[in-house]
């Protein structure tokens, strides 16, 4: 009876902190919300703005760059936060506050470049919206580094260092992030979502900007309500100034660059792999996440930017295709453990679905072949309904690769810090790098790439192919198996001679 009592009891427990993970976790719908937002029509807006094709890729050197520095810091720093709302919100908090301030100027930037001097009309370069559109892309890119990096280690605090309950946090971190996308992609996709605010219409604003003004006045609504609900009902523990946790005295013996250099310089080799693949695995997928929806626009649908209809359908085919992209990135988050222990261990799955991706950003050159063969561009009209339906289950298989991106680099960096002893924080600044790095390169490469091949965007493309073959490889060959491979998530129990119930072992 007593042992049921206290199964009953651990039970309960185990619920309400599952809740608590999911509540927190759901802050990353309101981020990626807006995130969704930035990839599906921040690219083609700049260029709408003045900025050409090849150098919009330097836009978004915006977010790596700050993504270098802040992730970490704000992760080194929030370990030894002693502050009375605990170690994670204050920077939870502020970030939150700063996206408000951010997606105002940007989404502002045509009517305030106006304000001061700018040309109207297509085609025109609107500097002084251009240099405002920057400072607040800037601003963005710091506060979503200073949202996501605190949100995954208040998981991995939530999780107590167990190995099935963080790759658990970090699955519901992903399809909440799905969730988002789908919001985010859906407003995107929609034409006249503007006259919910007719306001967002002015004589600098057309109606493509318009929806964007409105896509992004609703993803604030939206990441402030979540982070409100969240910080209400679960608590982040005050970190007492005489606390054992080995990460707070770390604050004040080193100061956080020599911290950072010294958790750089001595890495454990899983670790380094880890960094490694995880930065392949980004090197694949940025091509096609900065410039899908311009593929949309240009190859598939063989339109040119601001002029005619052609290139904003593509842009809106594009966000729809996102948004499947997103609903099967959500069913697949919530199977990562399933398709882990089907495939044989972690590893073995994140090999296997990046070789999936590269098949995918293969199959790319093959549908702008079958659009440009079918002539659509000439009569002015979008391609044949197989192209568009081969463009929408692309998108969708992508979700599959997507889920285990966004959730297992960040559990094995999570299971690793715990065996070696380092703050949650750090150890998620640390695996940043690992994808700022790659953001870096492509961002600088693509408008070079771009000149070199004769515009478009296929060879980034298919450069990310090979990028995402080579880190299927290494997966296979050099990432090692995590503990928690070796424990799947049902017990076995047996009853002893004193009728006491006792865990055996894992099957």
């Amino acid at each position: 009876m007593a042992s049921k009592q206290n199964a009953k009891q651990e039970g309960g427990v185990g619920n309400a902190n599952q809740l608590k993970i999911a509540l927190v976790a759901s802050i990353a719908a309101g981020v990626q919300f807006g995130w969704a937002l930035q990839l599906s029509l921040l690219t083609p807006y700049v260029q709408l703005l003045g900025i050409p094709h090849r150098y919009a890729a330097f836009i978004w050197l915006c977010g790596p760059v700050s993504g270098m520095l802040v992730q970490p810091l704000v992760g080194y720093y929030s370990d030894g936060c002693r502050s009375r709302w605990g170690r994670r919100k204050p920077f939870i908090i502020s970030g939150a506050l700063l996206v408000a301030v951010a997606v105002i100027l940007i989404a502002f930037a045509a009517d305030m470049g106006r304000a001061v001097g700018d040309p109207l009309g297509a085609g025109k370069k609107k500097s002084k919206a251009i240099i405002i559109f920057v400072v607040g892309f800037w601003i963005l890119d710091v506060a979503n580094n200073m949202l996501q990096g605190p949100c995954r280690a208040f998981l991995a605090d939530l999780s107590e260092k167990d190995q099935r309950r963080t790759r658990s946090a970090n699955a519901f971190f992903s399809f909440f992030m799905a969730v988002g996308n789908v919001l985010g992609y859906a407003a995107g996709s929609l034409t006249y979502l503007h006259k919910l605010l007719p306001f967002t219409t002015t004589p600098a604003c057309d109606v493509y900007c318009a929806n964007l003004k409105t896509c992004f006045f609703i993803s604030i609504l939206f990441l402030l309500t979540l982070t409100t609900i969240a910080f209400t009902f679960v608590e982040d523990k005050q970190l007492k100034p005489d606390s054992t946790d080995p990460t707070s005295a770390t604050i004040a013996s080193e100061p956080f660059v020599g911290e950072i250099i010294s958790a750089l310089k001595d890495l454990p080799k899983p670790m380094r792999n880890l960094l490694l693949v995880t930065c392949l695995n980004w090197l694949a997928w940025f091509p096609f996440m900065l410039f899908d929806t311009d593929w949309m626009g240009k190859e598939v649908y063989g339109g040119e930017v601001g002029e005619g209809k052609l290139y904003s359908l593509g842009v809106r085919a594009g966000s729809l295709g996102l948004m499947f992209n997103s609903i099967v990135l959500g069913f697949a988050s919530l199977w990562i453990d399933f398709l882990a222990r089907k495939l044989g261990g972690v590893k073995k799955m994140w090999g296997s679905v990046n070789i999936l991706l590269a098949i995918c950003l293969g199959l790319t050159v093959l549908i702008t072949k079958m659009s440009e063969a079918s002539g659509n561009k000439e009569q002015g009209i979008p391609p044949p309904a197989s192209i568009r339906i081969s463009t929408m289950v692309l998108f969708a298989v992508l979700g599959i690769p997507l889920a285990v991106t966004y959730s297992i680099p960040f559990a094995l960096a999570s299971i690793f810090s715990n065996s070696t002893g380092a703050g949650q924080g750090l150890s998620m600044g640390v695996l940043n790098l690992g994808i700022v790095l790659p953001q870096i390169v492509v961002s600088v490469t693509a408008g070079p790439w771009d000149t070199l091949f004769g515009g478009g965007n296929l060879p980034a493309f298919l450069a990310g192919a090979v990028a995402a073959l080579v880190s299927g490889i290494l997966a296979f060959t050099m990432l090692p198996s995590p503990p928690a491979d070796m424990i799947p998530t049902t017990h076995a129990f047996s009853r002893t001679s004193s009728g006491k119930s006792v865990q055996l072992s894992s099957i």
